[in-house]
């Protein structure tokens, strides 16, 4: 088997990218990227999602950070709804019949701003057209007219009053608390004194004549009380008439601005009907607001705690929620900081004398009422963090409308009188982004999650690595330098682009679609030829900024690569020796990934505790790992416990380690140094292994081949390479090769050498430079062969083992029993 087994050629080791396949010299010749790149699924749903009408189709975008999924579901959303018209504007206006609940009106896209400002010049118009009709000689005649009427029908009403009085000797004096009756006698008003000297029967007739009398007197005041109503009740209808005329040509003006929109007609309405009714008030507002001349003061020290004067106007005013005057379709709006006020809006107040005080001018909206008629993005991770936006969120889908309430009250924790905003009809599609994570446990134990989010968008991180798929690598290459305005890239520019997303892929046959990341390496080397004065770039600018984000990565990496050369990590590259191989495993720093070599040892002896690790022992290893430690047991099962149980007591070590063990990868270097230390046969220590491995004895893929292949040559450079050293890793792991440039030069000059096993034997004939034997019809296994050594291995063990007892027995005293004491 060693010798039909070669080492994999160069060509094999990373696959490059032609610049030649390109037909463009430089990418200004490309156009900049018009679609969704590499994601077809995730369009799919996207597409579906939009389209879908009925209620509760929301999207959730789900892939790993990094695939692009906020900007390309932006670019996508933003496309599509250029096609689509503008939603109405909304703004707030003052409810005459109740101020706490202010009104919401939808007018055309674009119309809000100028009914506000139509609503001011109006009560500009009014400040002059109500003080004039109310100070025109008109209307002070016909006033003037009603004053003089009703001040001669009262002086004949108590002049009558006091004759009739006067009859029966009393007099009528006007007094601050009403019409008094005075007793006369010859003419004269009764003192004091006077009244004494009066006889009891005089005095009870005047007191009867009194009671008559004022009731005669209080009928003349509730005539007079009914003529000062009627003249208020005419000076009332004198100043609605005079207001209503004052005002209804101006209003009448905005009536036929504003014809074909019925909310706004009936808004007018109330506001004409609110001036008219309180015609006195108004007219008073206006001319007080009219008679100041002089200009306004300096706002105080501290405006939060002044009195603010009261406007009577800004119950007439327009609070703009959402202007669409400015977009050219439906609106789409990422916000990023999804608290609760941000998503539904808010109610702002001012600080008056250590009060607050609001109004509807300060009411303020939220992203959806932005996004109200388009599209809406939110990460789901903040979403969630935020208290009670997520609650809010789902309230307004599940509602189909927008209420503006404060968290405060809404909690019961302030008793303010606050407003209760007329709630925005919606019509929305919302975006979540976020991890698959979050996607599987809201769908778990959110129930209103599935109703609300029906489509799932999933993004992947990789892409099928076809011509047609590196020529849109290109295109996206060409938009990135247009956006930054950086210099073009030229064929074998893009083509080290493409090979650099098939290495951050792993995988010779895709591309990764973590498009963030090959957008900085574009501008990284962009600023590269732009800094060397170069008018394009060229592969060198791209492998010098693909050289320089390592260098700034991998300090770590370097320091454990010292340890290696100096011997302070025990690692071998050349030699043999027993029960030992050098594994190799992929340490993770977050942004950087790099794989470093780790001895493993085994030792072995007779017993009954099979296989053992000691980081399972210790509890420094995974499940994972544990699970390829007993399928080791299994192995060894199938391959030499057939013909007799296993008496085996082995145990298998990380040296030098000390940190958790995790991943099954090292499971086929385990089993290497396993089977060495049975058979007692040395293994080639120039070579390092990699793979999992099966209880039938096949090899299975692992992750980060590309990783540990260099880990491994890296250490073999710092010790002197000497063209025997290599790595053992899986055949089905050979497209997921994407070496170094210099790695695969190394291999094309015989330096070292990468082989590809797909059975535990193929592996173990490189360690050892023996076959490893292939059982006869009896099972036997042939001699010289690696089997054969650990089948008679095993066997010594097995009969050490039934020799212990034999050996124990003949061993205790004649005549006792063991375990038995006498008595």
């Amino acid at each position: 088997m060693s010798n039909t087994l070669s080492p994999l050629p160069a060509e094999a080791l990373r696959r490059t990218c032609d610049p030649e396949a390109f037909t463009f010299t430089t990418t200004a010749e490309l156009a900049g990227l018009t679609e969704v790149l590499g994601q077809p699924r995730a369009v799919a749903a996207l597409e579906f999602g939009v389209g879908a009408a009925s209620h509760g189709f929301n999207l959730f975008a789900l892939g790993q950070p990094g695939s692009g999924k906020t900007t390309l579901i932006r670019e996508y959303l933003e496309r599509r709804a250029r096609s689509q018209p503008a939603p109405p504007d909304l703004c707030y206006v003052h409810n005459f019949d109740d101020g706490r609940r202010p009104l919401l009106l939808q007018l055309p896209a674009g119309k809000a701003v100028q009914f506000k400002q139509d609503m001011a010049a109006l009560v500009r118009e009014l400040r002059e057209a109500i003080p004039r009709a109310f100070e025109s000689k008109a209307y002070t005649e016909q006033r003037d007219r009603l004053l003089q009427d009703v001040e001669e029908k009262r002086r004949e009403e108590l002049s009558r009053l006091e004759a009739h009085v006067s009859k029966f000797g009393f007099q009528l004096i006007r007094a601050p608390g009403g019409l008094l009756l005075a007793p006369m006698i010859n003419g004269q008003l009764i003192t004091e004194a006077d009244a004494e000297k009066l006889s009891d029967e005089q005095r009870e007739k005047l007191a009867q004549i009194r009671e008559r009398l004022e009731k005669d007197v209080e009928a003349v005041i509730r005539r007079v009380r009914e003529l000062e109503k009627g003249t208020r009740a005419a000076m009332r209808a004198l100043d609605t008439a005079t207001a209503a005329g004052a005002t209804r040509h101006l209003v009448d003006e905005l009536r036929a601005r504003y014809h074909d929109v019925a909310a706004v007609l009936r808004y007018l309405d109330a506001v004409q009907t609110d001036i008219v009714e309180n015609a006195d008030e108004t007219a008073d507002a206006f001319r007080r607001d009219r008679e100041k001349e002089a200009p306004a003061a300096a706002p105080p020290a501290l405006p939060g705690l002044a009195l603010p004067e009261e406007n009577p106007f800004i119950r007439y005013e327009v609070n703009v929620l959402v202007d669409n005057g400015g977009l050219s379709g439906a609106p789409v709006v990422l916000e990023s900081n999804p608290t609760y006020h941000n998503l539904v809006g808010r109610i702002e107040h001012r600080s008056v004398w250590g009060g607050v005080a609001t109004n509807f001018t300060l009411i303020k909206p939220g992203a959806l009422h932005r996004a109200n008629g388009g599209y809406l993005i939110l990460p789901a991770r903040e979403c969630l963090l935020n208290p009670y936006a997520w609650e809010g969120l789902k309230r307004a889908l599940k509602d189909r409308a927008v209420y503006i309430e404060e968290l405060g009250v809404q909690l019961s924790l302030l008793s303010t009188v606050t407003l209760e905003p007329e709630p925005a009809p919606l019509n929305i599609k919302v975006v979540l982004i976020g991890s698959p994570l979050i996607y599987y446990l809201l769908y778990a134990y959110d129930e209103d999650f599935q109703k609300l989010f029906k489509v799932k968008a999933d993004f992947t991180t990789e892409m099928d690595r076809t011509p047609e798929a590196e020529q849109a690598y290109a295109l996206f290459v060409s938009t990135i330098a247009g956006q930054e305005a950086a210099p073009p890239f030229d064929r074998g520019a893009v083509a080290r682009v493409v090979e650099y997303g098939a290495r951050f892929a792993g995988d010779q046959t895709k591309l990764t679609t973590r498009f963030g990341e090959i957008a900085d390496l574009v501008r990284e080397a962009a600023h590269r030829a732009s800094q060397a004065s170069r008018a394009t770039v060229t592969a060198e600018d791209v492998r010098a900024a693909e050289a320089a984000r390592r260098y700034r990565n991998n300090l770590v990496e370097e320091r454990l690569q010292e340890a290696l050369a100096r011997g302070t990590l025990l690692i071998e590259t050349r030699g043999a020796a027993v029960g030992r191989v050098n594994g190799l495993s992929v340490l993770s720093l977050g942004d950087y990934a790099f794989g470093h070599p780790a001895r493993i040892t085994a030792t072995a002896g007779p017993g009954q505790r099979g296989v053992v690790s000691i980081e399972r022992e210790v509890e420094l290893s995974g499940p994972i790992h544990g699970k390829g430690v007993l399928i080791l047991s299994g192995y060894l099962l199938q391959k030499y416990g057939a013909a007799a149980p296993l008496g085996l007591s082995a145990s298998l070590v990380f040296e030098q380690s000390y940190g958790e063990v995790e991943g099954d990868s090292a499971s086929l270097a385990e089993l290497y140094a396993l089977l060495s230390a049975l058979a007692g046969l040395p293994l080639r220590q120039d070579l390092a292994v990699t793979g999992s491995v099966n209880q039938h004895g096949q090899v299975q893929p692992v992750g980060g081949v590309t990783e540990k292949v260099e880990g491994f040559f890296d250490a073999c450079l710092k010790k002197g390479l000497t063209g025997a050293q290599g790595v053992i890793l899986p055949a089905a792991n050979r497209d997921h090769l994407m070496l170094r440039d210099d790695v695969v030069a190394a291999v094309r000059a015989g330096q070292f050498q990468v082989w590809a096993v797909e059975t535990v034997d193929e592996g173990l004939e490189l360690l050892t430079g023996r076959p490893a034997g292939a059982p006869d019809q009896r099972g036997a296994y042939p001699k010289g062969s690696v089997h054969r050594a650990v089948a008679e291995r095993l066997a010594q063990f097995a009969r050490a083992l039934k020799e212990q007892p034999a050996r124990r027995r003949a061993g205790r005293p004649a005549g006792k029993k063991a375990g038995r004491r006498k008595a």
